[in-house]
């Protein structure tokens, strides 16, 4: 994890970020006013972004997606549950760099790992797309749970469907178009920074992958069985009827998935 801070002693990587924050708030912004959970969370076109600027720009683009979705949350969300949704945001775009060449269908050899040519790779981005979703609901669900802000079964099921959805349909004819120009102006991350920061494709960076899989799917898993079955909460609407937020065994257990994400990023080597 130690490119998400030395990044910034790259001026192209802060001006990247700064692009990615600007880019993200003005798509999210004009679609405020269509709202799912009033507070929280608007039907989102944007989020096919996150994992584009996070594949592109790498940890310029994680803290472009927080930003910029800070910046969004002025527009009619702000509330307590926005440190939460920054930090969802960013993992959102992290895990997806993280991941990307992680998960067994990209070969280690191509030179174009971005370029979406084979049905393997687009599988692969449909899954990171997913993953992105789900650890982004996790973050941000888990946190407004214990917050007692909103059950985490409503948010979390509403946030995975609304964040997969663009991310995976509208995420990969941007990626097709973006990603040719984007290395042709020598702007992907990896051109920019020094190699200490560039991920290595070792056994422990495949572990730590495999960890914050385990703690997306697994904290989300276990976090809404504690919440459906002791919490008494429900999915999607109707979890504003049934059930309450700040149910224990959520804050335990999808915290405990939460930390496993934290610590599978720290692992390089």
């Amino acid at each position: 994890m130690n490119e998400v801070f030395g990044m910034w002693k790259y001026t192209k990587m802060v001006v990247l970020t700064a692009l990615s924050a600007a880019v993200f708030a003005a798509l999210l912004i004009p679609f405020k006013a269509l709202v799912l959970v009033p507070g929280f969370t608007e039907i989102r076109p944007a989020n096919a972004l996150p994992v584009v600027l996070g594949l592109l720009f790498g940890p310029a683009g994680a803290w472009g997606a927080a930003i910029g979705n800070l910046i969004g949350d002025f527009f009619g969300t702000l509330s307590a549950g926005s440190i939460f949704g920054f930090a969802g945001n960013f993992y959102a775009a992290y895990i997806a760099y993280k991941l990307w060449g992680r998960l067994g269908l990209v070969d280690d050899g191509d030179e174009d790992p971005l370029l979406l040519n084979s049905t393997k790779k687009l599988v692969n981005f449909v899954v990171i797309a997913v993953l992105s979703a789900m650890i982004c609901a996790l973050i941000v669900a888990w946190g407004c749970d214990a917050l007692r802000l909103v059950p985490f079964a409503a948010l979390a099921t509403i946030i995975s469907v609304n964040n997969s959805l663009p991310s995976a349909i509208l995420g990969i004819p941007l990626l097709l178009v973006l990603y040719p120009r984007v290395k042709k102006w020598d702007l992907l991350w990896t051109d920019i920074v020094g190699e200490e920061y560039i991920l290595e494709k070792s056994a422990a960076s495949r572990a730590g992958a495999a960890l914050m899989v385990v703690g997306t799917v697994g904290g989300l898993a276990a976090g809404l069985a504690a919440a459906l079955g002791p919490g008494g909460q429900a999915v999607f609407a109707a979890g504003f009827l049934q059930g309450h937020a700040g149910n224990a065994g959520v804050t335990l257990f999808a915290g405990a998935g939460v930390a496993l994400v934290v610590i599978g990023g720290f692992i390089r080597k």
